[in-house]
């Protein structure tokens, strides 16, 4: 039998990018939709160049999904603004940009829980990012491995939780990554 739960249906990150898409707001992509005739063997594009034509939304944001990248589970969904895109790929760690905080927030550095930059890659209509990471401890900021814990189960129309927390202290408590 098939799996009727939500996060089943979401288990790719291909999924996450279809869902981030939608809670962003649509954009002309007539840039990216010119890149879908260039074969793996014309020449790189300049990243900065591609930086530049990211479809950040109204407040300059865009979504990250951030999936571990030996066991492809995805860790949990933040935003960027293209200072902190910038700073995670001169640093190798996951900065992104705190909407509860308004600062840049470099993740771990409050908990330790850090994540190492393993690979990234831009969807096919630049209005999404996905980063694999090498994860330290844990993604959520409740301690748990991801933060995807509340399973819906749609037939039941029920939500149970999947994991149990691991509180980490953190300077405030509100929730770092929405």
């Amino acid at each position: 039998m098939l799996r009727q739960d939500i996060f089943g249906i979401f288990a790719s990150a291909d999924s996450w990018i279809a869902l981030a898409r939608i809670i962003t707001k649509p954009m002309l992509r007539d840039y990216f939709k010119s890149l879908e005739q260039k074969a793996p063997s014309d020449p790189p594009l300049e990243l900065n160049k591609i930086i530049d034509k990211l479809a950040y939304n109204e407040a300059g944001l865009i979504p990250v999904i951030t999936q571990d990248a030996a066991s492809k589970t995805v860790l949990m969904l933040a935003w960027m603004n293209k200072q902190a895109l910038l700073l995670t790929i001169s640093t190798q760690r996951m900065t992104y940009w705190s909407r509860s905080r308004e600062r840049l927030w470099k993740k771990g550095e409050t908990s330790g829980h850090v994540q190492a930059l393993v690979s990234m890659s831009f969807d096919c209509d630049g209005d999404a990012i996905l980063c694999q990471v090498d994860q330290t401890g844990a993604a959520c900021h409740t301690g748990r491995a991801d933060c995807f814990y509340l399973k819906v189960d749609v037939e039941k129309q029920q939500i149970s939780i999947k994991t149990q927390a691991k509180k980490v202290p953190y300077p405030d408590e509100k929730n770092t990554h929405k």
